[in-house]
């Protein structure tokens, strides 16, 4: 079911500009037992997002509302929330949007995310590079084509994920998650301040190592850094977190890191 500015319907105006420019952002949460997971955490990247944007949007109270509403009866899912600049303007132009759009979506958990989580992943090494934007960087914006091909890249191998690496050769990130190595008991994890997406439960999990053993240190590195950890964890807002078993042809078995990780971001809040 797709609710659209408190509707119940299934047409977007060709109009608006989440069509015609991929002009607006968007976030990803899970559904578990009726709620909705970092919910505040979730808003609060839209509303960035937003501000960043420069898009008008002030029905954050609605919109609250709004999730709530669809996650409730659902013991598990997947809750999406786009907000676009509207329709109107001319060209580029956005001066004559008056009145953003709110598109809100319930889908099925991804059922393989419970074996990945037993099995382990495969990561496997993207030809695809994301160009550098420090304006754009961070955020979930709708413009997603990078993406896209990297995925497409993907489903041509056996692996899993993809590592991704910047147009500088900096590892970044995967195609859907954020990327954690262990050397040691320090954890590493790229610097996204000029590309990638800085993603929910990436920022839970940095929170939650900052008041760990672990020392947390985010920078920018090579892949053959990444290569020598003696653990990879990956995650996002519906994994939450996952194990890699083997990037490229090195294996990996340590589950040091997974372990601390997996219950905390089992309900986080």
């Amino acid at each position: 079911m797709f609710l659209i500015n408190g509707c119940e319907q299934n047409l977007l105006a060709a109009s608006d500009r989440a069509t015609q420019f991929g002009d607006g952002c968007f976030t990803t949460a899970r559904i578990i037992d009726g709620e909705v997971c970092l919910i505040a955490a979730h808003l609060k990247r839209l509303q960035d997002a937003c501000q960043k944007l420069l898009i008008a949007f002030e029905q954050w109270s609605e919109l609250q509302n709004e999730m709530k509403m669809l996650a409730q009866g659902h013991a598990r899912g997947v809750l999406k929330v786009i907000i676009s600049r509207g329709s109107g303007g001319r060209g580029y132009s956005g001066a004559n949007c008056y009145a953003a759009t709110r598109i809100l979506s319930v889908s099925a958990y991804p059922a393989h995310y419970d074996c990945w989580r037993e099995r382990g992943i495969t990561l496997a090494l993207s030809p695809v590079r994301l160009g550098r934007n420090p304006l754009l960087a961070g955020l979930k914006h709708l413009n997603r084509l990078e993406q896209v091909l990297i995925r497409s890249h993907l489903e041509q191998t056996d692996a899993d994920e993809a590592l991704v690496l910047d147009s500088e050769g900096w590892v970044t990130e995967c195609c859907a998650a954020n990327l954690f190595w262990r050397k040691g008991h320090v954890v590493y994890t790229p610097r996204l301040d000029q590309a990638g997406v800085n993603g929910i439960m990436r920022q839970f999990c940095i929170r939650m190592l900052a008041q760990s053993p672990f020392n947390i240190v985010e920078r920018y590195v090579g892949l053959e850094e990444v290569m020598q950890a003696d653990e990879i964890v990956v995650c996002n807002a519906l994994m939450p977190v996952i194990p890699v078993r083997a990037c490229g042809d090195t294996q990996l078995s340590s589950r040091l890191l997974f372990d601390f990780l997996a219950p905390l971001c089992e309900h986080p809040n």
